[in-house]
């Protein structure tokens, strides 16, 4: 298995939009996701350069997403 991405805040967001996801509030530098359809999970993304791993692997599986279909989201 591959190992995740150094990826962005704002990359990060760009993928979880293609997915349902839409920008809900803003809270200080931490950008709050909404899914539109059920289940309506709530994401919460750092606006932050690089997302350390832990917190990447966290919001994946916040999502309900498993690795391979975050892969398949980002194109790799």
């Amino acid at each position: 298995m591959p190992k995740l991405p150094t990826i962005s805040g704002k990359d990060l967001i760009k993928a979880f939009t293609g997915i349902g996801y839409k920008i809900d509030h803003q809270t200080g530098s931490h950008i709050i996701l909404r899914n539109s359809t059920p289940p309506h999970r709530r994401l919460t993304v750092p606006n932050h350069k690089e997302i350390a791993k832990g917190t990447l692997r966290a919001i994946i599986r916040q999502a309900g997403l498993s690795r391979e279909e975050f892969f398949e989201l980002l194109g790799k």
